[in-house]
């Protein structure tokens, strides 16, 4: 089975003035179709520097990154955000919401760039708002909103392409622990619709919701575990 995700020995460095900060050193890693993935590790482990590359956010100093059968390794900007926009869902965890914009319209964005039409544009959002819960609360604006509910509208913009992989940065973050596990349960239902997830996190009971969790530390995967026992499972 080829997989979503392949990478391949992977560098990234950084340079401070003339010397080379070594940030990922080598790591090779594949993700296939419906895995749900938490990567972890401590702060400087580069987790998030891993993360920007597989959002395309930021490209390897050396090594192949291969996307859903796109080498996204050795792409120019155009050409990686049209991958972005196309391949990946993004979740962060500071929502990262239009202050202007409905729900309807936050949702709807990623359409826009994509060129489809408006009628078209207003029922896939409305879809994927159902999916999220919130069809009651779609012409709110986020400031109407609670932080459970904008970061369940900044899930219902990553769905609404029909991405290859949901990213998910702290999606958790700047929420309690109720409403934490309420968006918890979401992400448990978009795996079970069929969607491969990656989520970055430090916390471990966030990690127990993924199938497999992989651990970073200096720029290298230190393990790489199928989670059995998965938290909703658990309950």
């Amino acid at each position: 089975m080829a997989s979503i995700i392949h990478l391949e020995n992977i560098l990234k460095s950084y340079f401070m003035g003339r010397q080379e900060l070594q940030v990922l050193k080598g790591l090779s890693l594949d993700i296939y179709k419906n895995e749900y993935v938490a990567l972890m590790g401590p702060s400087g482990s580069g987790k998030s520097t891993l993360m920007n590359i597989i959002g395309c956010l930021d490209t390897p100093t050396g090594g192949v990154y291969i996307l859903n059968g796109n080498d996204v390794s050795k792409m120019q900007d155009n050409q990686l955000a049209e991958i972005r926009n196309k391949e990946i869902g993004f979740v962060f965890q500071q929502f990262n919401l239009l202050p202007r914009l409905t729900a309807l319209e936050n949702v709807a964005l990623p359409l826009v760039y994509a060129g489809m039409g408006k009628k078209a544009r207003t029922e896939k959002a409305n879809h994927v708002l159902e999916m999220v819960n919130l069809t009651d609360r779609s012409h709110h604006k986020p400031n109407e909103l609670s932080g459970g509910q904008c970061q369940r509208v900044a899930i219902a913009r990553a769905l609404v392409n029909d991405p290859s992989i949901i990213l998910a940065d702290e999606p958790t973050g700047n929420l309690d622990t109720k409403t934490s596990y309420e968006i918890m349960e979401i992400f448990d239902q978009i795996h079970k619709n069929g969607n491969t997830i990656v989520t970055v996190t430090h916390e471990e009971d966030i990690a127990n919701h993924a199938r497999r969790v992989i651990r970073l530390r200096d720029g290298v995967i230190e393990s790489d575990k199928k989670n059995e026992k998965p938290a909703l499972e658990k309950a």
